[in-house]
């Protein structure tokens, strides 16, 4: 008996495994294995337009800021003496002294701050505040006032909100957001000029923040001062919060809509316009000049509009400190109003902050936003 191999003789063609071998020496794939091939071509295909597309679309996106970036300011684009600086806690809790405030005034003379921001805070998770957080707001008060007159000393009110973590304030609550209300009536009682609000991360299209504002703006009206807020920057693609906060969690920015929405509320907003994730100087003031023209067109004029401007050095992600400069950042917001609104005067810069300020941040400042008003 001849011994079987597993390979039957057809005539002219041999069969081995999954090939058929010709006559003319030609070798034909089987349809599973051409199937498999197309199969595998067509994945590569797919994953790597998945990897060039985001890719492509980055350097559109930054080649888009450093266009932005170009061009000269219009004549007339500096401070309109509506500028403000945030001040951290050491003014309030003993640190400082009545040397420090005359340090103050002979820094800020000549410039066209108008608000400080001085952190009184923070807010317990429940939305109460200890006096004790701002024990010497009575002395700082008539101190400033006197070394700086019409100069308005703000309570800086702030907390972690509990929307990407279990921890933090929870604005849904009623009775937390009566509590950040009852603790703003303190504040003022204690003599601020106005309460400025930072609660992040807050997410995009918070309907329990807007009514927290609603309620916030009768107790400042009916003292006679300014209810401000730091806010998130705005989408730089529509809906680009929604795609960032899919695959992040954290969404970050705001819709255009939605910054309106709270802007018309508030009598000053601050934008951050800061940790961008923004590599170079050329690319972050061309998304500062976008930040300030999507602003200006969603603040009602009768808003006071601050673009944030970054007097600090850190070097962490989302932050690189030969990006962020106060430089750039003023040519950025100059190009964005130029563009815009050249003529609103409710509208100047915010300083963030005080105590990581460098001699080049403040003659920056003082050169590139101050000398020609």
């Amino acid at each position: 008996m001849e011994e079987t191999t597993g390979t039957e003789s057809t005539g002219d063609t041999e069969s081995t495994g999954d090939t058929a071998r010709s006559d003319t020496g030609q070798s034909h794939e089987t349809p599973p294995r051409r199937s498999r091939r197309r199969c595998f071509r067509r994945a590569l295909r797919i994953a790597l337009a998945l990897v060039l597309l985001p890719v492509l679309f980055l350097l559109a996106a930054e080649t888009a800021l450093r266009v932005n970036y170009r061009g000269d300011p219009a004549d007339g684009t500096y401070t309109r003496g509506q500028d403000a600086i945030w001040l951290g806690h050491a003014w309030v809790d003993g640190r400082k002294k009545d040397a420090d405030v005359q340090a103050l005034a002979r820094r800020l003379r000549s410039t066209g701050i108008r608000d400080l921001y001085v952190h009184a805070g923070p807010l317990e998770h429940d939305g109460t505040l200890p006096k004790s957080a701002y024990a010497r707001a009575g002395w700082l008060i008539p101190a400033v006032h006197r070394a700086l007159p019409g100069v308005r000393v703000q309570a800086w009110l702030g907390d972690v909100l509990a929307t990407e973590s279990p921890d933090g304030m929870r604005l849904e609550r009623a009775a937390t957001r009566a509590a950040v209300v009852a603790s703003t009536r303190e504040i003022l009682a204690a003599g601020f000029d106005g309460a400025h609000f930072d609660l992040e991360p807050l997410h995009s299209g918070d309907r329990h923040y807007l009514d927290l504002l609603d309620d916030l703006r009768e107790v400042t009206r009916a003292h006679g001062v300014p209810l401000s807020v730091a806010a998130h920057q705005i989408d730089p693609l529509p809906a680009f919060h929604s795609l960032w906060g899919t695959f992040t969690g954290h969404p970050k920015w705001w819709s255009q809509a939605y910054f309106g929405q709270v802007a018309r509320r508030v009598d000053q907003i601050a934008l951050m316009s800061y940790d961008t994730m923004q590599p170079l100087q050329s690319l972050y003031g061309g998304y500062v000049a976008q930040q300030t023209s999507l602003a200006l067109e969603a603040t009602p004029p009768t808003t006071d509009l601050l673009m944030g401007l970054p007097f600090f050095h850190d070097n962490r992600f989302g932050h690189r400190a030969s990006a962020e400069t106060v430089p750039a950042a003023v040519r950025g917001v100059r190009l964005g109003l130029s563009r815009t609104d050249p003529g609103r005067e409710r509208f100047g810069v915010a300083l963030y902050v005080d105590f990581a300020a460098t001699e080049d941040d403040w003659t920056a400042y003082r050169e590139d936003w101050v000398r020609l008003s």
